[in-house]
């Protein structure tokens, strides 16, 4: 060995001399020199499988939506509800102004007596053969036809009142009293609150790995929740922007209302990973870590890397991406706290 070797090896013996006498380690704590064993917690290791999730964001909507408007043109004299109102089946909703219709059905009945006076004044003669066969059944047709137009403008008269077909509740108004109500245009917009779906987009690795029927985890931000739905509906083109497929999922929960942000959580297949309690993650200096135990029993503080925190009927409990192996040993809870260097207590 040559001078310049001795040195290099000196110098790297006196370095490590050093950090011994420190009792440093990666988590820069000293190193416990107690030989009295403690007690803590501990457990092995091994991979477990995982469901492997699909996460995307959608809208509450309800799936079933009626656009109320009014069959005839008139003003608007009552409109007895507005945005929020709950409303009943057959509950009077709107009230137009039937002037035109009134008009139609006041012309109807003049022209039906007319044609009822032809009639009765063509039968006489029919049978006092003054009228032919041919003229009497040309007058019959005529008054089937205006009694039909009477029946017709009786039938519009009865649609100035307009009322709700469903249960439900108004979430728009897009006329007021005064206005012109035309024939399909919307007047008011009532939701049915007791049917909810929440439709998202899903990308097309995904799709094929969605089946009608599925469970899906929904995560309702605006109340910090999560409810469960279904996958009601599939839809089999991509939109030609994004490429991604609608999915429609039916939830049923009296809480939500039509417009809320939803995560929604697709389960797509599984895989292996390492889990470690939540009480065994040691946090400092925004680094996480926990206790390794060796085969001698000693313990050891061990930097990992984490990834999603799930919870069970075991608790909470970390995915770790880095940092640990199958079969390798932790231990967490100890009394007294634990720190590297000492050794576990046999169990």
């Amino acid at each position: 060995m040559n001078i310049r070797e001795m040195l290099k090896f000196g110098a790297l013996a006196l370095v490590m001399s050093l950090l011994h006498g420190c009792g440093g380690n990666e988590s820069g704590e000293p190193i416990a020199t107690t030989a009295k064993p403690v007690q803590a917690q501990s457990m092995v290791l091994h991979p477990e499988l995982v469901d492997v999730h699909y996460i995307s964001s959608g809208t509450v909507s309800a799936d079933h939506q009626v656009s109320i408007s009014s069959r005839i043109s008139g003003y608007i004299r009552t409109l007895t509800v507005r945005e929020g109102d709950h409303v009943k089946q057959g509950q009077l909703l709107v009230r137009v102004d039937p002037v035109n219709a009134s008009q139609r059905l006041v012309q109807a009945e003049a022209d039906l007596a007319d044609a009822r006076a032809d009639l009765k004044r063509y039968e006489a003669l029919y049978k006092a053969h003054a009228a032919s066969k041919q003229q009497l059944d040309r007058v019959r047709l005529r008054y089937k036809v205006v009694k039909s137009k009477v029946a017709q403008a009786r039938n519009q008269l009865g649609y100035a009142e307009v009322r709700s077909p469903v249960n439900g509740v108004v979430v728009a108004k897009q006329r007021s009293v005064g206005d012109l109500a035309a024939p399909g245009a919307p007047i008011l917009t009532v939701e049915d609150p007791s049917s909810l779906l929440v439709n998202t987009y899903v990308s097309e690795r995904a799709i094929g790995k969605i089946h009608v029927g599925d469970p899906v985890d929904l995560y309702i931000t605006s109340q910090d929740r999560h409810v469960t739905g279904r996958v009601r509906q599939l839809v089999d083109a991509a939109d030609a922007g994004s490429h991604q497929f609608l999915v429609k999922v039916a939830v049923k929960d009296g809480t939500l209302h039509s417009g809320m942000f939803a995560q929604v959580g697709f389960t797509i297949g599984q895989r292996k990973v390492l889990l470690i309690p939540a009480a065994a993650v040691v946090t400092r200096a925004d680094l996480h870590g926990t206790y390794i135990v060796d085969s001698n029993g000693i313990v050891h503080y061990r930097q990992v890397r984490l990834g999603e925190r799930k919870g069970d009927g075991r608790g909470e409990r970390f995915e770790v991406l880095a940092g640990l192996h199958d079969g390798v040993r932790i231990a967490w809870q100890g009394k007294p706290e634990l720190r590297s260097g000492m050794k576990l207590q046999d169990q």
